[in-house]
């Protein structure tokens, strides 16, 4: 069975925050060489790791890791609260 490639928006949201490589491998405990294949989609984090980088940046998993190459934020966020208002 074929790897699925998981997409990721550690790249957009580690610069939004000011952040290195360095700094947030630091914070989720891995290399910060493991960070770059991350981010360039080379490297699929295991399910722990995918929580860690969660919780540095404080969004839930699925905003920001996906199956599927992901939309912009601003529209991510457009959609969600669209969600909220027809419930």
């Amino acid at each position: 069975m074929k790897t699925r490639k998981i997409y990721n928006r550690i790249a957009l949201l580690r610069h939004e925050r000011g952040m290195t490589r360095k700094e947030l491998a630091e914070k989720t405990g891995v290399n910060f060489q493991t960070i770059g294949y991350l981010e360039r989609a080379e490297y699929n984090p295991s399910l722990d790791l995918a929580f860690r980088v969660s919780e540095v940046f404080g969004f839930p998993v699925d905003f920001i890791f996906s199956t599927q190459p992901q939309v912009p934020i601003s529209e991510e966020l457009h959609k969600r609260i669209q969600t909220k208002k027809e419930k």
